[in-house]
């Protein structure tokens, strides 16, 4: 039996998913036009792809579970980061402004963003990437999704800040 709880908690993630493509498919307009580059094209599609078979594999493993029903003290803080992990989301793309894309673009010689976040950490929206990656799927007690999703992360972004660090060395 499906649970409208988790539902809607996958439907809400495709949301927010999709409207934060809405907004860096905008901004690389801005950029492009602005004479910005663009790094590490080779392995976007992969990035794609592992978010892509997160949400499915959530969706299987939820279905495959048979104490999906019964949420706990645990399962409530867990959204709880959740939700601390969106406002922190926001806040970062707040601090980047145009400069928020999916893909790593750079304006040769374009200052570096050092507001918000961005003055403590160098790369904060992956430090929320990982963490989202672990916690999400826990929310429904999805331990195999959030074991295998955050390995696979780690793999992905070793490259991917490789890539980012070599475009703002520009």
């Amino acid at each position: 039996m499906v649970s409208v709880y988790f539902a809607f908690y996958l439907l809400l993630i495709i949301i927010q998913r999709i409207s934060e493509m809405k907004i860096s498919k905008r901004n690389e307009k801005i950029l492009i036009q602005k004479g910005a580059l663009e790094f590490g094209r080779a392995h976007f599609k992969f990035i794609i792809m592992t978010h892509i078979l997160f949400l499915i594999s959530m969706a299987i493993e939820y279905f495959l579970k048979s104490d999906n029903i019964e949420l706990k003290l645990y399962n409530i803080i867990f959204f709880g980061f959740v939700i601390l992990f969106q406002i922190l989301r926001f806040s970062i793309m707040k601090s980047l402004g145009i400069y928020r894309t999916m893909r790593i673009y750079r304006i040769p010689g374009g200052p570096l963003v050092k507001t918000g976040l961005y003055k403590y950490f160098r790369h904060p929206n992956y430090m929320i990437v990982i963490l989202e990656i672990i916690i999400i799927p826990l929310v429904f007690n999805l331990y195999l999704t959030s074991i295998i999703f955050t390995l696979l992360n780690s793999i992905i972004l070793t490259i991917r800040i490789s890539e980012e660090n070599k475009a703002l060395n520009i």
